[in-house]
């Protein structure tokens, strides 16, 4: 199963806190300074998996590796408590119904948050992660083309999407920036974009549709430093849901593959 890069880096993470089941209280006890004497060295190395081995998991690298990314170019820093394990396996079957889809509405969306205790206005802040990452564009060719097509798109955007995706259909790699504007830069362009019709998903369009969503979106898109204080917590937060303690998990010592992967 290939996921798709438009929720990146967010979808990363909820893929990994999100979708792992629940853990007993008590028995996932995460802390920034986890690895102090385990591997000191930790927030300095680029390649942990050879100096750690067996020792940081990849649910840590991973979260560190997207807190990282966010600040590099230009977002807000957030902290990252560590200490999480990883799954003993990895099932595509588990993914779905779990992760947020680019044609889903809002309440729908919502309903995988709110059942993780996160609230209408945390889940529009994090949506905000599509200032930065890319969409395929089978993920949005539905509003471009054929009588279904959405007609609320930006009208120069939607030529432009037209001409980018015309060979979607043989060459599935075709993609473009979820932020059409500041595409490398982590800002509160997207809640703009959304404003004027440049919301790249269906998903991303209806939060400036939807009067539950609107105000948030007219929030962050005059105020970044507020988009930027609520992302940050969320993303604390998010840090939290789901995670694998000592007994429910394991250290792998290879990030790049996932064990007993069911597609």
């Amino acid at each position: 199963m290939r996921l798709s890069c438009s929720l990146t880096p967010f979808i990363l993470l909820f893929f990994l806190f999100l979708v792992a089941p629940a853990v007993s209280s008590g028995v996932a006890i995460l802390r920034t300074d986890y690895y102090q004497k385990t591997c000191p060295d930790f927030n300095k190395i680029t390649a942990l998996e050879l100096s750690c081995p067996g020792v940081v998991s990849c649910a840590d690298i991973l979260a560190q590796a997207t807190r990282d990314l966010v600040t590099m170019v230009g977002g807000p820093y957030f902290d990252v408590k560590l200490g999480r394990k990883d799954g003993l396996e990895s099932k595509a079957h588990k993914v779905r119904g779990n992760v947020p889809m680019p044609n889903q509405t809002v309440h729908d969306i919502h309903g995988m948050f709110k059942k993780n205790g996160f609230s209408l206005r945390e889940m529009v802040a994090l949506s905000g992660a599509h200032t930065i990452g890319f969409s395929h564009c089978k993920e949005f060719s539905d509003r471009l083309y054929g009588s279904k097509a959405d007609p609320e798109i930006n009208p120069r955007f939607a030529t432009a999407l037209k001409e980018l995706c015309k060979n979607h259909t043989v060459d599935d790699t075709i993609a473009a920036f979820n932020d059409v504007m500041t595409p490398g830069k982590f800002d509160n362009m997207y809640f703009k974009n959304l404003k004027r019709g440049l919301g790249l998903l269906a998903s991303d369009h209806l939060l400036i549709k939807n009067n539950s969503t609107k105000p948030f979106v007219d929030l962050y898109a005059t105020d970044e430093k507020a988009f930027f204080e609520d992302f940050a917590r969320a993303m604390e937060k998010m840090g939290t849901v789901g995670v694998k303690g000592d007994g429910e998990g394991e250290v792998r010592r290879r990030c790049d593959h996932f064990n007993n992967l069911n597609v």
